[in-house]
């Protein structure tokens, strides 16, 4: 054959060099795509961020007082330093806020009704008119629009013309109504800092209506006498990039200081989005950081599959190199042969990897989350990926060379001296394992303490801990080389055990790998490393997947969760519940309070849920708490308040009562659904009072009321003196209420009473986050005092938990019946609690929130526990690791099948005369194939058992730490480690099997003789 040597010389061990050509093509592609993956997935994670990203998260906001005047020059001054902070001008929003001016006809009075002007740009993008025009600036009277409801409100209709005066503006304005609009969503954050547009009605000390919204040129030559102006910065985001965000959320962090040194000393500058900004670029970078390890897991197992073959082809070639350095040919000679070979492998694969790589991504891409999260992985091969590309080829070629430097200086005596020497390998005599463990043990260590593989650098900024990420690779490694140390002892125990049968395959099997431990040492280890790799890539997803299910439980509470304001114009208090019990699918409920109190003079989540709903409404991970959610339903039930039962579905209340002195009062009502509310009966005078009461009002606009409603009591407000208040009847609805009668003794502190028959409260049953119950020193069962909202009750904990559902990471909480304390509030004169959200069971939850979609006036607040899943399962920043580790597993596969074919073929190859001296001895085929099943099996047993071992130990160790939110923050509730072991099992024997076609494939290929058969 002619050509050069180093080609004719490759082509002479097609095997080993095919095998070394594949291992380097697929270390090549893998890597390439996880490169490729790595960059995908951080621009699609900060794209979707930005995509959903609300209103309020991206818009910056600058505001100052300004002057007809002074604005042109603010005005320029803002916006050119927005635009150049940006990089690109973003879509800017001016509006303006008048001082107060009278409502016509109360010119004079001592506190009159005022109105206020102002003007909004692009209003009617977000605003559709119900009658009337928009204004336009012009000579005569100023030409206004006010909202529906602050026209309903000040009763100002289209073509009302009046003359208003400001308060601090004497000047009069002479004003005509030509447009009444409806914003489109009035309750969105675009308006949250302009509750009087969105309401149209403030009511404080001064009741204030309006903004009636005027051009912009008309308020600035008519009202801007030192009012404040807002402008408002959208800007586009779509095309932000993952290196973009720290410099962007510098550049808007210095807004406010660089307009006041430019001139403007009142500018305040605001907006979240510099901190949204470089958290999403920390979480960024954990993203990409804990994506490297499976690449350098996938590393280690290339390059030990790599050393493999390398040794194999080395170690068939010993004695050719030894005759070839005999007959004068030098080490540098050597040298290049074995680098020229290397290299005629690797650079095709370095030159192939790169478009290999993206349709490897196409099939990554297929992956249900990794389809759901919306990330298009579409990428092309550029520098960066042929860099990597040679980068790891010209590694794998160093690789594939090192083993034939190494034997070219032994001559051809010393080559056959070394031949056939056994014992133990150099790293285990050197105790390079044990050093390796040291080092493993401590990046797991400083893993489990960071909570990621990204620190402090000591320039302050943020960098990937190269220590950390090598953690879990160095402990897969780690535990396969002392792994490694069990062969030869299970091997020697192995052929002791089947000396003593008669079977000759077993014995003799048994006995080959005991005299060879190490030659079957490198697949075993090789094995161990891919099927630990591959149990751990399985337990990662799968502690992923659970881990956002609990999440989104955790932080949900229940099925469906509804907040909103408790009295809303629509429903009312007492309609709410109606509407949203009657919701399709729901099959629990009950009315909850969950907001901020003071406990014990901390700030916790106080939260008031019905006991008898928790095994259906309450969402409590079992691991959380100390007692099942059962038995907490049980305890937490405390005394019952009493009440009397109205009759009827009265729509009115008549009440009666005598005082001595002048009291306020007021009188707790609950409906049928557990909702309390109290009634304002006024300041009663001295003597006899009756006072009428419509219920109709409680179910606001369109709402309805559950009944029967119940009398829970009274409550008598402080007086300066001593006094007195008795109930003395109450009719509903014209009916008499049999036993409505309560007298209360009043003093500087309010004071009330039940209706009917109410036990005392004893101890308020609660349960408790294990930070409060250490803070207030209580145990499970104890009973002592508490400051909730500055009163002081005692308390019995019938339970401790870790996290209370929808409370923040490591927010205090206190969870009590909402019944229970409902009635602790009435026995201390305080009003009850509203019902501030509703829980909610439902099978499926998605009609109810299509209902709800369907009635925007509701002004609900939906937090859907399948959405919030869903929600957090599409996060690319959180679901990214997931693809990079099936790409890691499917290639630790691959290289292990590709090693052990290489290696039990070599080796079957290489005892070819020792094949022949047994058949000479009238062994049989099946005997020889049994021969070669116990070696092999005692590999891949071996392998199997141990990898699967090694890799729970990793797991346990690893896995609950790299598991982050998407903000790259630590997860609430904790991760607990999720091994999916039906899976598991079939992935292992799937293995077997393949390993043992492997096998039977060499046997078949051994009756026929084609291994047997010398050239």
């Amino acid at each position: 054959m002619r050509g050069p040597l180093v080609v004719k010389r490759a082509f002479s061990e097609p095997l080993l060099l095919l095998a070394a050509f594949g291992a380097i093509l697929l270390a090549t592609t893998t890597l390439v795509a996880l490169t490729m993956y790595a960059s995908s997935i951080a621009d699609a994670g900060v794209r979707r961020a930005m995509e959903t990203a609300s209103f309020r998260q991206t818009a910056a906001v600058v505001s100052t007082p300004v002057t007809a005047e002074t604005f042109p020059r603010y005005d320029r001054a803002v916006r050119d330093e927005l635009t150049r902070a940006y990089g690109t001008a973003p879509a800017f929003t001016t509006s303006f806020r008048s001082d107060s001016y009278v409502m016509p006809g109360q010119d004079g009075e001592p506190q009159p009704e005022l109105l206020r002007f102002g003007s909004h740009d692009g209003l009617d993008r977000h605003a559709r008119l119900v009658s009337g025009s928009w204004p336009r600036p012009g000579p005569g009277p100023v030409e206004a629009a006010l909202s529906l409801p602050a026209a309903s409100a000040a009763g100002l209709e289209v073509g009302r013309e009046f003359t208003t005066k400001g308060r601090l503006d004497p000047r009069p304005v002479t004003v005509r109504v030509v447009g009444v609009f409806q914003l489109d969503d009035p309750a969105g954050e675009r308006w949250a800092n302009e509750q009087l547009l969105s309401r149209g009605v403030e009511r404080g000390e001064f009741t204030t209506y309006g903004p009636l919204m005027i051009p912009r040129e008309t308020f600035l030559a008519r009202f801007a006498t030192s009012v404040n102006a807002t402008w408002t910065a959208e800007p586009d985001l779509s095309a932000l990039t993952p290196e973009r965000l720290r410099p962007l959320a510098g550049a808007l962090a210095g807004v406010g200081d660089r307009l006041k040194e430019g001139g403007c000393a009142t500018c305040s500058a605001t907006g979240r989005l510099p901190e949204i900004l470089t958290q999403l670029d920390t979480a960024s970078l954990v993203a990409r950081s804990t994506m490297l390890i499976p690449v350098l897991q996938l590393l280690l197992l290339a390059a030990y599959a790599l050393m493999l073959t390398a040794r194999l082809l080395a170690e068939h070639r010993r004695m050719e190199v030894a005759l070839l350095r005999s007959r004068g040919a030098g080490t540098g000679r050597l040298a290049a042969l074995a680098g020229g070979e290397a290299l005629l492998v690797a650079l095709p694969c370095a030159v192939v990897a790169p478009f290999l790589g993206p349709p490897l991504l196409t099939l990554v891409s297929a992956l249900p989350w990794i389809r759901s999260a919306g990330v298009r992985l579409t990428p092309s091969a550029d520098l960066g990926t042929f860099l990597v590309s040679f980068a790891v080829a010209l590694a794998a070629a160093g690789l594939l060379a090192l083993p034939a430097l190494a034997g070219a200086r032994r001559t051809y005596v010393e080559e056959q001296a070394a031949r056939g020497r056994g014992g133990r390998g150099l790293v285990e005599r050197a105790g390079a394992d044990l050093a390796l463990l040291v080092v493993a043990g401590l990046a797991i260590w400083q893993l489990r303490r960071y909570g990621a593989p990204v620190t402090v650098t000591a320039g302050g900024g943020l960098g990937i801990d190269p220590l950390i990420i090598s953690g879990p690779a160095l402990a897969l490694l780690t535990g396969g080389m002392l792994g490694l140390r069990l062969v030869p002892r299970v091997s020697r125990l192995a052929a002791r055990i089947t000396s003593r049968r008669r079977s000759l395959a077993p014995a003799l099997g048994a006995w080959q790998v005991s005299r060879r431990p190490l030659t079957y040492a490198g697949p075993a280890l090789l094995l161990t490393m891919a099927i630990a790799i591959g149990v751990v890539s399985m337990a990662t997803a799968a502690t992923w997947r659970a881990s956002q299910l609990d999440q989104a439980r955790h932080q949900a509470g229940a099925d469906l969760r509804l907040s909103g304001p408790p009295d809303g114009p629509e429903l009312g208090a007492l309609g709410r519940g109606t509407a949203f019990t009657a919701l399709p699918g729901v099959t629990a409920f009950s009315p909850a309070f969950r907001g901020q109190s003071d406990v014990s003079g901390a700030s916790a989540l106080l939260l008031g849920l019905d006991a008898a709903r928790l095994g259906e409404l309450f969402h409590l991970r079992p691991d959380l708490s100390d007692r099942p959610v059962a038995e907490l339903s049980r305890a937490l039930a405390g005394a019952r308040p009493g009440g009397l039962e109205l009759p009827g579905e009265p729509v009115t209340l008549s009440v009666r009562a005598e005082a001595d002195a002048a009291l306020p009062a007021r009188l707790v009502l609950s409906d049928a659904l557990g909702v309390w509310r109290d009634l304002p009966l006024g300041t009663l005078r001295p003597g006899d009072n009756r006072v009428d009461l419509d219920l109709r009002e409680l179910a606001g606009r369109t709402g309805k009321i559950t009944y029967p409603l119940t009398l829970r009591g009274v409550i008598a407000g402080a007086s300066r003196e001593a006094a007195s208040l008795k109930v003395t009847g109450v009719s509903a609805g014209g009916r008499e209420v049999p036993g409505a009668t309560a007298s209360i003794g009043a003093g500087d502190r309010p004071a009330g009473a039940a209706f009917g028959t109410a036990a005392a409260p004893g101890p308020l049953p609660v349960v408790l986050t294990a930070d409060l119950a250490a803070a207030l020193k209580l145990s499970p069962g104890q009973t002592g005092p508490a400051s909730i909202d500055r009163r002081v009750l005692q308390v019995t904990v019938v339970g401790v938990v870790d996290s209370m559902p929808t409370a923040a990471a490591g927010q205090q909480a206190l969870l009590a019946d909402w019944g229970t304390l409902q009635a602790y509030e009435l026995a201390g004169a305080q009003p009850p609690r509203p019902a501030t959200e509703w829980w909610l069971a439902a099978a499926d939850p998605a009609p109810a929130r299509a209902a709800l979609r369907e009635r925007p006036a509701w002004d609900v607040t939906v937090v859907d526990e399948r959405e919030l899943a869903a929600a957090l399962q599409d996060d690319p920043l959180a679901s990214g690791l997931q693809g990079a580790l099936m790409l890691g597993f499917g290639a630790a596969l691959v290289f292990a099948a590709l090693g052990f074919l290489v290696n039990a073929a070599v080796a079957a190859r290489e005892r070819r005369a020792e094949f022949a001296v047994l058949r000479a001895l009238g062994t049989g085929s099946r005997q020889l194939f049994g021969l070669l099943a116990v070696e092999q099996a005692f590999v891949v047993g071996l392998s199997l058992a141990a990898g699967t071992g090694l890799a729970v130990a990793v797991a346990a160790l690893v896995v609950p730490h790299i598991v982050l939110t998407g903000q790259a923050s630590a997860v609430t509730p904790g991760v607990l480690l999720e091994i999916p072991w039906g899976a598991t099992a079939l992935m292992l024997a799937a293995v077997a099997a393949v390993l043992f076609a492997i096998v039977a494939g060499l046997a078949r290929r051994l009756r026929r003789g084609q291994i047997l058969e010398d050239r």
